[in-house]
């Protein structure tokens, strides 16, 4: 499948980037309780050093409400994914468990502060196309809510937008069928390319530790 960035998103955001992590053959599973140990004790360590008061100090926050802000997207109305995970923490909310690969992947997006998002390739057909919502852009998204997707920064194939880094489709979430699956990492401008490299590879290794399989795909796509 081949995976582009278009042209008017380049122009808005000239800087940004998306990792890219293709896997096969993964084991998808409820979370172990290393990993929900792991992820206990990062949130209780979050709350610690953070509260919703200073959540916007954070620099993946700052960077990706910046972001919005140039595509014309009220952050304050529709948060970036990794912004809404991390105030749901901070609120005082538990972690909310999904299974092994949605929650490795809800992990790494509050650790980085950046939106993650993790889809099963099987549903997904052609090729994949990172590019600004159009009118007919909707979806059923994993929030329980119909998502009008006009004019925000989302994923798209053939079929038509799937994720976004505000909230996924339904139509392409992760469940314990899923084996081959895709994972896409947003990359702000502000983000060093050398931090960009190292959230990757940490995503990748974390990931295939907890649910097996191999990585087929490993790469950062730039504007």
């Amino acid at each position: 499948m081949n995976i582009t960035i278009d042209a008017a998103v380049s122009q808005k955001l000239p800087g940004f980037s998306l990792g890219i992590i293709e896997y096969e053959g993964a084991s998808v599973s409820d979370s172990p309780k290393m990993l929900q140990g792991r992820i206990n004790f990062f949130v209780e360590m979050l709350r610690l050093d953070r509260s919703i008061e200073t959540i916007t100090d954070i620099p993946g926050v700052q960077g990706w409400r910046a972001a919005f802000k140039k595509l014309g997207i009220d952050p304050s109305r529709y948060r970036p994914s990794s912004e809404a995970l991390l105030r749901r923490l901070l609120q005082g909310n538990p972690f909310f468990w999904v299974n092994s690969a949605v929650d490795v992947n809800n992990f790494l997006s509050v650790h980085h502060a950046l939106p993650f998002g993790i889809y099963d390739k099987s549903t997904l057909q052609g090729d994949i196309v990172c590019r600004i919502g159009q009118d007919t852009d909707r979806y059923p998204g994993l929030n329980g809510r119909e998502m009008d997707m006009t004019s925000k920064l989302l994923l798209a194939d053939e079929l038509g937008a799937f994720g976004s880094p505000i909230v996924d489709s339904v139509r392409s979430k992760v469940t314990e069928a899923s084996a081959d699956l895709i994972q896409f990492l947003f990359f702000h401008e502000e983000i060093p390319a050398e931090e960009a490299e190292q959230a990757l590879g940490s995503a990748a290794r974390m990931f295939t530790e907890v649910n097996g399989g191999t990585v087929s795909n490993q790469r950062i796509l730039h504007t």
